[in-house]
């Protein structure tokens, strides 16, 4: 059976388990932005995550904490979202400019919070320099109003003499940032977000309020308000946007305690990218805009337990083995639909549902941290169409608060082998890269890699993620319980490579 990603031959056993590449079977490049980031005015994501203001031995002169730096750096993520999530639907931009002393503490509406406004605008723009990614901001479309983005883009973007560029100036930022990433609103669609709308609504709205900006500043990237790919509110809303908007945004996050539930969740997402897809192409249609260049931000995504990570508490999550097994999944989702997905923001970096976890005396790295840094650091390139023979799951699904049973009557292939494949050149060397979830909880693997139309010589490399227990998590007492063994491998085209059960594994194969 095949999908527009992969074909699948289902077998009965392991024994059986293969995976084909051809290197000429390009789906698409895999653009980097699939491995971008996401930050929010959250319980600690912001203050005690990237700014820890007065915490000198962990801080430079901007507060910013060089130990989270330094492992975000090590993400590589090439552009983070900024200010939410649910919190921008009622943050008012201008709070968080000028003299620090002089910023109204405001009620925070998203998550019951306060709101210090110690860290606004000027300081997202120069961490963004400090990081070297580029920003993406979030606008307010639950409080806010036409007038008020307008004003954030000119302060943001303009070199003109006017009042919001020269207000820039006078907060001492000469040039302007040239922010090229704008969402219009973030889950307008929700009953829980201030300011919710009706699909009508907000189509109406979103297309006036791009028509404004793009007279303002016709450089920028417009993200639309999408919801999780497969919702009638996504049909409606790519249709009336077609062609005013650059992304569709999609949301959705899989969680659950049953370890096969948890790890095959994903697989509702690449579902979402494949309906949004086609209600693109049906929208170029019916639109007659067949140049439309939309592609899916997929600009929330994750592991979150609502019930576990409460985010009125903060939403810290302690993520196990299982956990990191499904963020895999979810990333080979991303490079399967590269032709697609043009851009996806882990929710969030710090602290929040998040792959780095701090104290004010160091942090510690999460089990999910490991998979995204291996995706993030070596899957790039060009997707390829692989053909996996594997085992497949059978049994229910479902996830986080969303209702994902479905997953079982909508997806037939739930494979145990969960597997993506980008070729690309390193160091003047045709290489390729192979992720493997092995998803069985019992069973190892021992499955041929075929490589069609070259010869591979007889040495890989390989970085391998497994723990004997499921459960096994890091901690501040234990930060290396799980961890990535790393090691050169012997291989020759059509050997057999050991996937234990229940780990992910990265493959490098040099070809000749």
């Amino acid at each position: 059976m095949a999908n527009s990603s992969q074909t699948i031959k289902q077998v009965s056993s392991f024994d059986e388990s293969e995976i084909r590449i051809d290197p000429a079977r390009v789906l698409a490049p895999v653009d980097p932005k699939i491995y971008s980031g996401f930050l929010e005015h959250l319980g600690r994501c912001i203050y005690g995550g990237i700014v820890d203001y007065g915490n000198a031995k962990l801080t430079n002169d901007k507060g910013f904490r060089l130990d989270v730096c330094q492992a975000l750096k090590d993400l590589d993520m090439p552009v983070v979202r900024w200010p939410g999530g649910n919190f921008v639907s009622s943050y008012h931009w201008v709070d968080g400019i000028g003299p620090k002393e002089d910023r109204p503490r405001r009620p925070e509406l998203a998550w019951l919070g306060e709101e210090s406004n110690v860290f606004g605008t000027d300081e997202f723009m120069e961490w963004c320099e400090y990081m070297n990614v580029e920003p993406y901001i979030c606008l307010n479309m639950g409080t806010g109003t036409l007038d008020e983005a307008l004003a954030w883009i000119e302060y943001c973007n303009s070199d003109r003499n006017t009042y919001y560029a020269n207000l820039r100036r006078k907060n001492g930022r000469e040039k302007p940032y040239n922010v090229k990433y704008w969402g219009l609103g973030n889950e307008v669609y929700g009953p829980w977000q201030v300011g919710q709308m009706s699909k009508e609504d907000y189509s109406k709205q979103a297309f006036q309020w791009a028509k404004a900006i793009r007279l303002l500043d016709p450089t920028v990237k417009l993200i639309g308000c999408g919801c999780t790919g497969f919702d009638d509110w996504d049909r409606y809303v790519t249709n009336e946007l077609i062609k005013s908007v650059d992304y569709h945004s999609i949301h959705l996050y899989t969680c659950h305690q049953d370890y096969y539930k948890n790890v095959t969740g994903p697989a509702a997402a690449e579902r979402g990218i494949q309906i949004a897809k086609n209600m693109f192409d049906l929208a170029k249609i019916t639109q007659n805009a067949p140049d439309a260049p939309m592609k899916i931000c997929f600009d929330e995504w994750n592991v979150w337990d609502p019930v576990r990570a409460d985010g009125s508490k903060g939403a810290e999550e302690q993520y196990d083995l299982s956990d990191a097994l499904a963020v895999a999944s979810w990333c080979n989702v991303f490079v399967r639909q590269a032709e697609s997905v043009g851009m996806a923001n882990i929710a969030q970096c710090v602290n929040v549902i998040a792959p780095i976890m701090t104290s004010p005396d160091g942090l510690f790295l999460q089990t999910t941290y490991f998979p995204f840094r291996l995706f993030s650091n070596y899957m790039r390139g060009n997707s390829l169409n692989v053909h996996v023979s594997t085992p497949v799951y059978h049994g229910e699904t479902d996830g986080n608060n969303l209702t994902l049973k479905w997953l079982k009557g909508v997806e037939p292939n739930l494979t145990l082998l969960d597997v993506s494949a980008v070729a690309k050149v390193e160091n003047g060397q045709d290489v390729l890269y192979v992720a493997v979830v092995n998803r069985s909880e019992t069973d190892d693997a021992t499955t041929a890699i075929k490589v069609d139309g070259t010869v591979a010589p007889a040495g890989a490399y390989r970085w391998t993620l497994y723990h004997d227990n499921i459960r096994a998590t890091n901690t501040f007492a234990s930060p290396n319980e799980v961890a990535v063994t790393e090691e050169a491998v012997s291989f020759a085209n059509g050997s057999k490579v050991a996937f234990p059960k229940h780990s992910f594994t990265l493959l490098k194969i040099a070809l000749a």
